[in-house]
This record gives C-alpha cells, sequence and structure tokens, in this order.
C-alpha cells in the first residue's frame, strides 16, 4: 500500500522539522511506500522553507501551499493532492505539533491493513489517554464536545468522533464529495466520519494518548467552535429527513385511511368490512410511498414483495403497540378523555413502525 501522511501545518517551524524526522524513524517499521505531504498554509514564520530543505534529504517528502483558510480547507486540499498526484491507497491525518504520538502511526496501518477501512487514534476507549494536568474546564470541554457530536450529529457507536488523528482507505474518500462537506475548520472532522460511515466504512478505534503540544500555539479558535456546533446540527437534521418523510408518508396513510373508509361505506360495505380494507389500502400506500421516496437510495435485497410483507407485518405490530398503549392508559385513567389515550398510542407506534422498518424491512 501507498500511504501518505498529511501534516497541515500553520507556524509551525518549531515541531514541523522534528516531526518529519520522528515519523521517517517510525517508517523504518511498516512494510509499506509510506510518504509525507506538508499542506502549509503561507506560515510567515517559515515552516515551508524548513519542509523544502528537508526534502534534499527525504525523497518521500512532499510540500503544498496555499491561502490559509482552515484546517478542513488545508485536509481537502492535501487528500485530492494525495489522491491525484501521489496516488495514495491510504490517507492519515495527523497533528504537526505532537499531539499525536508518531509511534503510534504503526499501530494505525496495521489497523487498516487487517480490513479497517477508517481507523481512529481514540482517546476514549480503553487505553486512551488525555493529559492528567489538564484543568475541569478544558476536560469538560472535549469531552461534552466529543459527546456533543455522537449525540447530536447521530454517530453513536464511534467513542471519539472528534479525533484528529485518523487512517482512512482513499476508496473511501474517493465517494465522498469533499466540496460539498462546506467546513473549514475543525467541524471537518465530524463531517468526513459521517459521511465514511454513510458510504459504509468499517471504522475501527484504537486507543492513544493525546498529549498537549510543548513548543507554538494553539490554532483551535472560538469561530471553529461556533462551526463545529452548527455543523453538528446540520448532520442531525440531515439525518432527520427520513424520519420527516416517513412521518409525511404516514399522515398521508391516514388521509387514505379515512377516505376509503368513508368510499366503501358509501358504497354499501358493512363499516366492520370497510375498516379493515380501508387500513390494508393505507398500509399498501404507505409502503408504496416509503419504497420509492422515504427509503429510495437504500440498497435492498430483498424483493418488494418480500418487503411488502414485512411492512404489513410492522403495521400491525405497531397497531398493536398503539392499542395496548390506549389499553393501558384507559385503565389507569378511565374517566379520562377517551381521544387523548387514542392519541397518546400513537407515539410509541410511530417510533416502533419507524425503528423496525427502517432496521428490518428496508434494512441495506
Amino acid at each position: 500500500m501507498k500511504i501518505v501522511v498529511i501534516l497541515p501545518t500553520y507556524n509551525e517551524k518549531e515541531n514541523i522539522g522534528l516531526i518529519i524526522h520522528a515519523l521517517q524513524e517510525q517508517f523504518r517499521k511498516i512494510p509499506h511506500d509510506m510518504q509525507i505531504l506538508v499542506v502549509d498554509d503561507n506560515s510567515p514564520d517559515g515552516t515551508a522553507e524548513i519542509v523544502k530543505a528537508a526534502r534534499n534529504e527525504f525523497s518521500n517528502l512532499h510540500l503544498i501551499t496555499g491561502e490559509k483558510q482552515g484546517l478542513g480547507a488545508a485536509y481537502v486540499r492535501g487528500m485530492k493532492y494525495a489522491i491525484n498526484e501521489l496516488h495514495a491507497d491510504v490517507i492519515m491525518e495527523m497533528d504537526a505539533d505532537f499531539s499525536h504520538n508518531p509511534g503510534d502511526v504503526p499501530r494505525l496501518i496495521e489497523t487498516i491493513a487487517g480490513g479497517a477501512d477508517f481507523v481512529i487514534g481514540s482517546r476514549y476507549v480503553a487505553g486512551g489517554k488525555i493529559p492528567e494536568d489538564w484543568g475541569f474546564l478544558r476536560r469538560m470541554n472535549s469531552r461534552w464536545g466529543n459527546v456533543f457530536a455522537r449525540y447530536i450529529a447521530g454517530m453513536y457507536s464511534v467513542r471519539d468522533c472528534t479525533a484528529g488523528f485518523r487512517a482512512i482507505r482513499t476508496s473511501i474518500i474517493k465517494k465522498i464529495d469533499l466540496d460539498a462537506l462546506k467546513v473549514r475548520g475543525y467541524a471537518f472532522q465530524i463531517s468526513l466520519l459521517y459521511e465514511a460511515i454513510l458510504n459504509h466504512a468499517k471504522v475501527r478505534e484504537i486507543p492513544v494518548e493525546f498529549v498537549d503540544r510543548k513548543r507554538g500555539e494553539t490554532k483551535l479558535g472560538l469561530s471553529d467552535i461556533v462551526e463545529f456546533m452548527l455543523n453538528a446540527w446540520w448532520i442531525r437534521f440531515e439525518r432527520s429527513k427520513t424520519f420527516l418523510r416517513f412521518s409525511v408518508v404516514g399522515a398521508s396513510g391516514v388521509v387514505v385511511n379515512l377516505v376509503s373508509f368513508t368510499q366503501l361505506m358509501a358504497m354499501g360495505l358493512n363499516k366492520f368490512i370497510a375498516s379493515p380494507l380501508a387500513i390494508e389500502l393505507s398500509i399498501i400506500t404507505n409502503f408504496l410511498m416509503n419504497n420509492f421516496w422515504t427509503f429510495r437510495n437504500r440498497e435492498n435485497n430483498d424483493k418488494i414483495h418480500i418487503r411488502g410483507l414485512k411492512f404489513n407485518v410492522v403495521s400491525f405490530a405497531s397497531l398493536g403497540v398503539s392499542y395496548a398503549t390506549f389499553l393501558a392508559l384507559s385503565r389507569v385513567d378511565p374517566g379520562g378523555i377517551p381521544q387523548l389515550h387514542q392519541a397518546a398510542g400513537i407515539v410509541p407506534a410511530t417510533l416502533i413502525n419507524y425503528f423496525l422498518n427502517s432496521y428490518w424491512t428496508f434494512k441495506e
């Protein structure tokens, strides 16, 4: 494999030479073609000049420069170059300030070689660490920022969504429109991870110890934090679109049910016959709309009649939940308003209906 380690830099003259030499030492332990790509944002302190001088010693060292637009913009620029010009099979993200230990690079590469698509050097799995001397606010900012990303953006299975020490197969990156991510700062990390998960990447986390930089200054600013939080909410909105569509279909099903029930009654059918026919008709229309609209982008191996059968099973199960809720509330509150009891049963039924259809009927 050809592996390119991308180091985004801005005013890192005190670290860049040292990190390049430290990585070269680790490369001797790795049985792959290892390359370093420094993406410098026209650092006024002369970072690029140090890299240019080091290129006389290391033929596997590369440099591209550009205007300072944020960490995400630098990574996008670097990834495009690594894929199109260096023909990388794997790209590594890594800080140039020794926050990430070069000694952990072989472990990330080993995990990629073992079959993973997206490897995270994680601070929040067993064995991972953050600096012990961090104060309460710094510690809470790190932990709760990550919790915010996990639960707002909906990436529950990943323990460290905000990590910047990662190895990613370019076959996954090529499936992602990097320019469409529209994030320039640190929010890029969760956006790329989210898109990789959508593209079925096998994500693995290995424990690493994160340390504070000893030289230079941090680049994280208030604007990065604001962009990060807004981006997490945007991802949540994108994830919610499927549920919103499902809800719209459900509402339309109520209309189909009532209209068809009324029409069947007008045709002279007994109400006890018209009711189940109207219910089944609404289930069929709901299934077709969900199949061709709500979940249309999902690849499913089941034939349409099998999906239809599953949808019917789920629909009747959710009706059972709704009716059970109605009965329970009627017993607990016998003097209550029946319509409220009936309406209350819709909530758990809708959630169960969506969950089972999403993860069974229309499962990819």
